[in-house]
């Protein structure tokens, strides 16, 4: 049987990277799945792909900046699909690349709004859903950069994803009890757009011990043990999927 036949999972981000493949292996292995993203066109061709497959899936636009977007995420994962079983906080923004002093109060209010107050958004209308089932799992995409390492001009993006492993802790403590189980999915380089070009990839390659950068799939992967069966007894901890990137530093 499928890892997630009958459950039902919000992911956001869904349009590509490793939120898109994250969506089409969670749909593989059973789970409804009701996915997010600014651009309708490119949602829809992941929904298309999915269904073409046999899955089941539907799309909510929408900017996970704002509030309404999650309480539609959710309503729409209650009301079609009858629950809510997990949720891949994957959106976000890779914001300024410019050194600490030269980003504007704008562009760093703009990074966190994107990274870290979108999470805690998420997860304010998808706690009660999950509530309400007595078991679920969020999992937060965050980084390598800003747990394991710094890098140059990322001081915003960095702040942002390490101030996930916070809001991961803190979900632990207030609902672990209620089997409500939260976790970090630190990446190392991806090949995605975010990636920039291909110098930039071979540069971010020579970080990782493995001397590569992932691929989306890889990535859904370690996603789908922290959302499945497999960790059950996995809450508030950061899992590195980063090619030995943190191991070498």
């Amino acid at each position: 049987m499928a890892s997630l036949q009958n459950k039902v999972a919000i992911i956001t981000g869904a349009s590509s990277g490793i939120g898109r493949a994250t969506a089409i292996l969670f749909a593989a292995e059973g789970a409804s799945v009701v996915l997010n993203a600014r651009g309708a066109e490119a949602l829809e061709e992941v929904v298309d792909a999915i269904r073409r497959q046999g899955g089941t899936a539907d799309a909510v636009t929408g900017d996970v900046g704002l509030a309404e977007t999650h309480e539609k995420l959710v309503r729409v994962a209650t009301r079609r699909f009858g629950g809510l079983d997990i949720a891949i906080n994957n959106a976000g923004t890779v914001g300024p690349i410019k050194p600490l002093a030269d980003v504007t109060l704008q562009e760093w209010q703009d990074t966190l709004a994107a990274n870290l107050t979108s999470a805690f958004l998420s997860a304010r209308y998808q706690v009660p859903a999950m509530l309400e089932k007595g078991i679920g799992s969020l999992v937060f995409v965050s980084s390598f950069v800003g747990t394991s390492v710094g890098l140059p001009g990322m001081s915003a993006y960095a702040a942002s994803k390490a101030g996930l492993m916070g809001l991961v802790k803190g979900i632990t403590a207030d609902y672990a009890s209620n089997g409500i189980r939260a976790n970090a999915l630190l990446p190392g380089g991806t090949d995605t757009a975010m990636a920039g070009d291909n110098a930039q990839k071979e540069w971010a390659a020579g970080l990782h011990a493995l001397k590569r950068i992932a691929q989306p799939e890889e990535i859904a992967l370690a996603a789908l043990f922290l959302a499945g069966p497999m960790s059950s007894f996995v809450a508030g901890s950061a899992l590195f999927a980063d090619g030995g990137n943190a191991a070498v530093k």
